[in-house]
């Protein structure tokens, strides 16, 4: 069995922006709009984690250590 490949952010972050507007349309049922949070919240998971790596990533190109207070946090 092959692993599913991590999706981009950008990809992520859109299926989260199209979530959000189909909760807030108001025409949803309650287990449609379950279904949609868990998967939003996955998502978000996700582009958190893809977020760190890209912040550890700059800190590393920039040389400042992973801990450093002045460090910029989202």
């Amino acid at each position: 069995m092959s692993e599913e490949q991590p999706k981009p952010f950008e990809q992520n972050l859109a299926r989260v922006d199209a979530i959000v507007k189909e909760l807030e349309s108001g025409t949803v049922d309650l287990a449609r709009a379950t279904e949609l949070f868990k998967e939003g919240k996955t998502l978000v998971r996700a582009c958190e984690s893809q977020l760190k790596v890209a912040q550890e990533q700059i800190d590393r190109a920039m040389g400042a250590p992973p801990d450093d207070p002045a460090r910029v946090r989202p």
